[in-house]
């Protein structure tokens, strides 16, 4: 499988699993969505803001790569974040809308990206001011990976509400060869 086929299904499967886990979510109250729970960033809707806040900081800063007759839609709207816990909505439908976005703009980037970008060095400055310079692709393997990661604490939040989103695994969209 080609790098680019990989980051398109990665990307599916991340606006797959969001939306799932937005549905889940979306029958709570307010007050368990925003209920402390032990979760690294405390409740279900922390949780939620802080994986929108790191793949904005981390649409920032890949876009230093993105040709401009690529067309973004959305990207010059990203806001520049400073700190990884800044809360971006008050309400759970405002995140979902950005989220929404946010997705979008990944899937947009699967299907304009070539092998040629993803083996590019990206120079980047993080939240310190340390200066870096990696592999675009395994970059944005991080942001889907640290989407998971966090995802997989959310849902272990709601198995222990009482919600079950079913399916989770990535081999559920992944291609059967013929």
């Amino acid at each position: 499988m080609s790098l680019t086929k990989h980051v398109q299904i990665m990307a599916q499967y991340n606006q797959w699993m969001n939306q799932k886990l937005y549905d889940a979510v979306s029958g709570m109250d307010e007050a368990e969505l925003k209920q402390e729970r032990g979760a690294f960033f405390g409740s279900l809707f922390a949780t939620l803001n802080h994986i929108a806040v790191a793949d904005t900081i981390w649409l920032k800063r890949l876009s230093g790569l993105f040709p401009t007759q690529w067309n973004l839609t959305g990207i010059e709207n990203l806001q520049t974040i400073h700190a990884l816990d800044t809360q971006l909505f008050d309400q759970l439908a405002e995140l979902r809308q950005y989220r929404e976005g946010v997705d979008h703009l990944l899937l947009q980037i699967s299907e304009k990206i070539d092998e040629q970008t993803l083996m590019a060095p990206l120079h980047y400055t993080d939240i310190k001011g340390n200066p870096h310079t990696k592999e675009f692709f395994s970059l944005l393997m991080h942001v889907f990976n640290h989407q998971t990661h966090h995802r997989g604490q959310i849902t272990t939040l709601l198995s222990q509400a009482n919600i079950d989103i079913g399916v989770t695994d990535l081999n559920a969209i992944i291609p059967e060869l013929i």
